[in-house]
């Protein structure tokens, strides 16, 4: 999409919509002190498995930045955790033993912080529930090192495997050799995805940093990575929302958000302001679902023998949900980006992204003054950017064999 096709007014909307969604640094960092928290705990003397070098870290929105505001008060945000432990293997535990060692030490440090709720069995996890003014909870995932492996099996299949060496294996008690000694295992990367999005924004990210460094007159190392956003990360959740709206009563058919994340990272080409990268990605992000044997493939850039949408086989729906998705998106958004008055604006995604938030993003882009429901000025409309509306059949995207 041309710059030149997204009015001043429409740039100023979104990236006010960015800011509305983002979530506070006091939020990050209750996040942080959380699994901080727990690993401390498992590392602490009279531990049953600090001989195994535990660590706990983040995974998922939280650690890519992409965190979003809850539709309401009574919904919590997920922080999704992993806790690895270094010197277990494979064959020294099954799943459901490292399942139960880390059930054990998570329940000791549930009760030694007097948390009320119980504990709950999630299938890859462990779920812990804070208090209600907390409004999050945590996923723990068990997992054990595997990265000498997975470079073995990456390089063996013909793929890059420069993000190997993070690579895990983690616990499911669906899997069919969950209660006994196997190297079959569910695998993960969640270290390797994260630096591979990282990379697809890292120089205006570091750029942005430096300068917030400078205005706070801190050094870059004490800047930490949840308070610099970039483009992409904004245009990510704002996408996440308008898929979490359209798909509010639909939740099953819902697109996954790894599967946008990964889709508009791959479309992202360091674009400066949040308007040029969301149109930028919803131009481009089908060109990187992959036509193989009749089945759609989104690999995993951690692990490209991994296919995000491999549900979409055995559940056609979903497929058709995301390119319905993608339709939608591509109407509303391309809508707005030709209004040059605010109210129009506000007018055009209101429906598409929640009220309550819509109306917040107009007063903080506009004013409160300009008001709502006057009557729409002439003001002239940029042309509606046009998106093609045939599925692509794209090449391999770059980092895959």
């Amino acid at each position: 999409m041309a710059n030149g096709n997204v009015t001043k007014q429409a740039k100023d909307y979104l990236e006010a919509l960015a800011d509305e969604l983002e979530i506070s640094d006091a939020r990050y960092r209750d996040a942080e002190e959380s699994y901080n928290s727990l690993g401390r705990w498992l590392n602490r003397e009279g531990s049953t498995v600090k001989r195994y070098d535990p660590i706990v870290y983040v995974q998922g929105s939280f650690r890519l930045g992409t965190v979003i505001k809850p539709l309401t008060e009574e919904e919590e945000y997920d922080v999704d955790s992993v806790c690895e432990l270094g010197q277990l293997t494979k064959g020294d535990r099954t799943q459901a033993e490292l399942k139960e060692m880390i059930r054990v030490e998570v329940e000791a440090y549930r009760k030694a912080q007097s948390m009320v709720k119980p504990l709950r069995e999630g299938r890859r996890c462990w779920v812990l529930d804070y208090a209600d003014g907390a409004q999050f909870h945590m996923d723990i995932v068990p997992a054990l090192p595997n990265g000498d492996e997975q470079r073995l099996l990456l390089e063996t299949a013909g793929y890059n495997p420069d993000l190997s060496q993070s690579a895990i294996v983690i616990t499911d008690n669906e899997h069919p050799h969950y209660t006994v000694l196997s190297g079959d295992w569910p695998r993960s990367n969640p270290k390797g995805y994260a630096k591979w999005f990282r990379d697809r924004m890292t120089l205006i990210f570091e750029r942005r940093r430096r300068v917030l460094a400078e205005a706070t007159h801190a050094s870059v190392e004490e800047i930490p990575d949840y308070r610099v956003r970039t483009p992409l990360q904004s245009a990510i959740m704002i996408l996440k929302r308008h898929r979490d709206i359209m798909f509010a009563s639909r939740k099953e058919e819902r697109p996954i958000s790894i599967i946008l994340t990964t889709l508009a990272a791959h479309s992202y080409e360091g674009e400066e302001e949040i308007a040029d990268a969301l149109f930028a990605i919803l131009q481009k992000m089908d060109r990187f679902i992959l036509p193989m044997q009749n089945q759609a493939v989104i690999p995993n850039p951690s692990d490209p023998m991994e296919n995000f949408a491999d549900k979409w086989a055995d559940h056609p729906e979903r497929e058709e949900a995301f390119y319905e998705w993608l339709d939608q998106a591509r109407r509303d958004f391309g809508r707005a980006a030709a209004r040059a008055d605010r109210a129009q604006i506000h007018e055009d995604l209101r429906d598409r992204i929640g009220a309550s938030l819509a109306k917040r993003a107009a007063d903080r882009a506009g004013g409160s003054s300009w008001g709502l429901l006057r009557t729409p000025s002439v003001a002239p409309v940029a042309p509606i950017p046009s998106f093609s509306n045939q599925r692509r059949e794209p090449t391999s995207p770059d980092g895959f064999a």
